[in-house]
């Protein structure tokens, strides 16, 4: 097997990303997608921050996001949580 690069290691200890959902979600459905909170956006849209967070975890969230029947507008990768944690 080869080694992982620099990349892919930093990938492995997570990142950040902004899910855009449509509407304005009630802030008790932050607990529901497991996530620490989220945001109202003068436009309609609700966005939530997610951080540390691998594939799998991410692909774990929108699903969640599909099973309730909420509207995915975007998912934008941010940065990994080592930037995050400097910011």
């Amino acid at each position: 097997m080869s080694n992982p690069t620099t990349g892919q290691a930093e990938r492995q200890e997570g990142e950040s990303y902004e899910v855009r959902l449509g509407g304005h979600l009630d802030p008790r459905w932050a607990a529901r997608l497991d996530i620490p909170g989220l945001t109202h956006e003068s436009d309609g849209t609700t966005m939530l921050r997610a951080t540390g967070m691998d594939q799998a975890a991410l692909h774990g969230l929108l699903q969640r996001v599909r099973d309730l029947g909420l509207t995915l507008i975007s998912v934008i990768r941010v940065g990994n949580a080592a930037d995050d944690a400097l910011n």
